[in-house]
């Protein structure tokens, strides 16, 4: 990307790009929607997001990750928990966000509706 001086950096970085599906390019690639990373005064890299769509898609696999099995096969409590935390995180402001979660859940719409209302009646 840059100089050899800004690989610590560029490493270090690297898991946490990866973990919300952004890709790193070199900085003179970047576009005005990317983030430019400086280090030490120079820029090291470019940091290109995902689109919010592809970003809940990574959401729902790094549930399935730490729950250890597909989000469908936890139970119901289970499933509102993670309807819970992806509600804090605003996976339902994403167009065809609901849809998304109640296909990864394995559930219907109108429960994942029926998990959300529940929260707010709490």
């Amino acid at each position: 990307m840059s100089g050899a001086g800004d690989e610590p950096f560029i490493a270090a970085v690297k898991p946490l790009v990866d973990a919300m599906g952004g890709e790193m390019i070199p900085p003179d690639e970047a576009g005005p929607d990317d983030v430019v990373l400086s280090w030490e005064g120079t820029d090291a890299v470019a940091v290109r997001l995902p689109q919010l769509a592809d970003s809940l898609d990574h959401i729902l696999a790094a549930m399935e990750r730490r729950k250890g099995m597909p989000l469908a096969d936890l139970d119901r409590k289970a499933k509102q928990e993670v309807v819970r935390i992806l509600e804090a995180r605003g996976a339902f402001s994403v167009r065809h966000g609901v849809e998304t979660v109640a296909s990864a859940l394995g559930v219907s719409r109108f429960t994942v509706y029926n998990y959300l209302n529940r929260e707010k009646g709490t």
